[in-house]
């Protein structure tokens, strides 16, 4: 049987043809290797009975009403701090780069991310709704905490194609206008684009009442630029080119990449957002284990 680290490799998980099964492997394989879950604790409490539905826990099973009704009912459980969940997701052009030959895209980990962090909000009865991005909002789908969410939420996920130019600030602000509740936003982007203007649709959220979350999603050459000579580099959304000296420019791309994450890390201090900064080599038990962390910290 592979270890938790085996499976939870992204490249692994890539290998799985379904995204609802992706999901559920990330999330049992992340609640299987955590020794003490920042959620331990976490408390509910009872809504409602409903009838026993085929793919319902027989955990949830209430035998003591079955042995009074001869009849099949699961306890319904409601978090108390009944938050509505945003998957915002970034569908441009450049989240489909492969730069450097990797087998699982920035695209590839921010929809498996998304969908496994669907399926946990959907088994805690949270409700949860989906937006896509490029230079506008995309498609969405309104909060549901029902089971059926979760399908309907692959289902638009897997249609998803990587396309387009990127508006991060321009589409938050659409998404800004739209939500009628604060909720908890978790946005999946490369985050390409003026930082001044995205920090700004940021702080409108924060001032609306609104918990953020981003996920810095990079590549692997991004991250770590590991080119070698001469290399034509191209903008994935202009197609503009480029040709460098690798080796002379790596020092100064490095520090800009880290000016950029520090800018981002500073007004995520000041404003109460979590920024976390992923590339698509990182597991994502660690990315679930960031997310889970920051959300508990806000309890």
């Amino acid at each position: 049987m592979q270890n938790s680290e085996a499976y939870l490799n992204p490249s692994v998980v890539q290998s799985i043809k379904r995204l609802d099964l992706k999901a559920q492997f990330i999330v049992k394989g992340f609640m299987h290797g955590l020794h003490s879950s920042p959620l331990q604790g976490f408390s509910v409490e009872f809504s409602e009975h409903r009838k026993y539905e085929p793919g319902d826990d027989p955990k949830d099973l209430d035998w003591f009403l079955y042995a009074r009704t001869d009849k099949y009912y699961v306890k319904k459980y409601e978090a108390e701090t009944n938050m509505t969940g945003w998957l915002v997701v970034d569908s441009s052009a450049s989240m489909g780069s492969d730069a450097n030959g990797e087998r699982v895209t920035k695209f590839d980990y921010a929809i498996s991310l998304a969908a496994a962090l669907c399926y946990l909000m959907i088994s805690r009865q949270d409700p949860v709704g989906l937006a896509t991005f490029g230079e506008k909002l995309g498609k969405s789908l309104p909060p549901r905490s029902k089971r059926s969410q979760f399908g309907s939420v692959l289902s638009t996920l897997a249609q998803l194609r990587p396309v387009g130019e990127t508006n991060v600030a321009h589409s938050l602000a659409q998404l800004a206008g739209m939500l009628k509740r604060a909720s908890l936003i978790m946005i999946f982007s490369d985050l390409l684009g003026e930082p001044e203007e995205t920090l700004r649709a940021i702080y409108r959220l924060r001032h609306a009442g609104h918990d953020v979350i981003i996920f810095h999603i990079l590549d692997d050459a991004e991250a770590r630029f590991p080119f070698q000579g001469t290399v034509e580099l191209e903008d994935p959304e202009t197609g503009e080119t480029m040709v460098v000296d690798a080796e002379a420019v790596r020092d100064d791309y490095l520090k800009s990449l880290e000016a950029f994450r520090e800018r981002f890390r500073r007004e995520a201090s000041r404003a109460k957002f979590d920024f976390v900064e992923l590339d698509v080599t990182i597991p994502f038990d660690k990315a679930l284990l960031e997310y889970l962390t920051a959300r508990a910290a806000r309890k």
